[in-house]
C-alpha cells in the first residue's frame, strides 16, 4: 500500500498571513511539519500540496530546500488539490496533515493508519471524538474514497476542507476512529494567531529548537508549567464545517 502523506499548505491566511513560512526556533513551520512526518514509519511518500497562485511561488521554493515534493492545484477546490495530488503520486491511502500544525505527531499519524488498513476502513481520523490536543489531527482515506467524494462532493466546505464529504456520509463510507488513553482536546497547538505563535515558539524553545520531542513531552511540559496554555487561551477557533 503507497501510503502518500498530502501537507497542504498556501500563504494566504486571514489572520496570520505567511504563517506556513514563519520561523519556529530557527527553521519554517512548514519545516517542522514535514520533519516530524519524516519520522513516520508508515508513511511511504511526503508531498506538499499549494495552489497556482504567484504568491504561493515561496511554497515551492521551501519544499525545494526540504527536498519534499510539491504540487500545485487549484485554490480554493482543496478536494480537486488533493486529488490530483494523490493520482500524480500514484497513492493507495492518503494522510491529510495541514501545514499549521507543526507538533503533528509520527506516533499518532502512525497509529491512525495503522487502524485505517487493520478495519479496513475508507476514511480513519483522530478526531471523532477528538481527545487529542488540536493540531495533532490526522486523516486517512482510500483512493477510492478519494475518488468518490471528488466525483459526488458538490457543497463549498466539502470542496474546501477535503474530508466533510467522508463524515458527512457514514453510510456510504466505512470509518475508524483513533481515541487516547485521556482527553486532551483542551490544549490548542495550532498556528492561526500570534499568540498561537508564541505557545509555539515557547514549547519549541523548551525542547531547544529540537523537533523529535514527542507529543507526550510536550503534554508533560503543559503540566509543569500549566501558564502556558494561558499563551493561547483566548483564541477562538474558526467556525468552518469540519470537526
Amino acid at each position: 500500500m503507497n501510503t502518500v502523506a498530502i501537507i497542504q499548505a498556501r500563504m494566504g491566511s486571514s489572520r496570520l498571513p505567511g504563517k506556513v513560512l514563519m520561523d519556529l526556533a530557527g527553521e519554517t513551520v512548514l519545516g517542522r511539519v514535514v520533519n516530524r512526518l519524516g519520522r513516520s514509519r508508515e508513511i511511504d511518500r511526503i508531498v506538499v500540496a499549494t495552489t497556482d497562485m504567484t504568491e504561493d511561488d515561496p511554497i515551492i521554493d521551501a519544499c525545494e530546500r526540504l527536498r519534499v515534493a510539491c504540487f500545485r492545484g487549484a485554490e480554493r477546490d482543496v478536494l480537486d488539490r488533493f486529488y490530483k495530488a494523490a493520482h500524480e503520486n500514484a497513492a493507495d491511502a492518503v494522510v491529510r496533515v495541514t501545514s499549521d500544525c507543526p507538533l503533528i505527531d509520527p506516533e499518532i499519524v502512525d497509529d491512525t493508519v495503522i487502524i485505517f488498513r487493520d478495519q479496513g476502513s475508507d476514511y480513519a481520523s483522530n478526531v471523532f471524538p477528538r481527545t487529542f490536543p488540536r493540531g495533532l489531527d490526522a486523516e486517512v482515506f482510500s483512493m477510492g474514497a478519494l475518488d468518490r467524494a471528488w466525483s459526488e462532493a458538490c457543497e463549498p466546505h466539502q470542496r474546501e476542507h477535503v474530508t466533510p464529504y467522508f463524515y458527512e456520509n457514514p453510510e456510504k463510507f466505512r470509518q475508524a476512529s483513533l481515541t487516547g488513553t485521556a482527553d486532551y482536546s483542551r490544549y490548542r497547538w495550532t498556528l492561526d494567531t500570534r499568540e498561537d505563535l508564541e505557545l509555539l515558539g515557547t514549547i519549541y524553545s523548551r525542547f531547544d529548537g529540537r523537533d523529535d520531542f514527542s507529543w507526550q513531552e510536550v503534554i508533560q511540559l503543559m503540566e509543569r508549567e500549566p501558564e502556558l496554555a494561558e499563551l493561547n487561551s483566548g483564541v477562538l477557533q474558526k467556525p468552518v464545517h469540519e470537526h
